[in-house]
């Protein structure tokens, strides 16, 4: 097989293998942020909680993935029912809404029920 072929066939299976991991998102655990543009808890959240989410342990059991209500859609998730506030952050296992979080008050309550929620996850031997 020649060098172009092989680049070509190469290619081709590198494009066939993101297709299919487009269409059949992961379906490990991760928290989900739904957001919109202005919302003032969500730039509170930002301002308290995003610098430091993904060094925390609850990151590690729950990746966060951002969906802008007003732009995105949930890909591969079931909720249990429509998010109508922001921030509302959602615990999604397989695929399927665990439990969700309606709201932003402060840091201490925010990483109180998430790890709560967390350790949950673990307990069950999802992580």
């Amino acid at each position: 097989m020649s060098s172009t072929s092989y680049g070509k066939t190469l290619l081709a299976t590198v494009l066939l293998a993101a297709q299919l991991g487009a269409a059949n998102p992961a379906r490990a655990a991760e928290l989900l942020m739904f957001e919109r543009d202005g919302c003032v808890w969500c730039q509170r959240w930002n301002r308290e909680i995003a610098p430091v989410y993904d060094k925390t342990d609850e990151a590690k059991v729950l990746p966060l993935r951002r969906i802008n209500i007003d732009r995105d859609k949930a890909m591969g998730v079931t909720l249990e029912s429509p998010v109508r506030f922001t921030p509302t952050f959602v615990v999604v296992d397989e695929g399927r809404e665990v439990t969700r979080i309606v709201g932003y008050r402060n840091d201490e309550s925010f990483w109180g029920l998430l790890g709560g929620m967390a350790a949950k996850l673990r307990n069950a031997g999802r992580t």
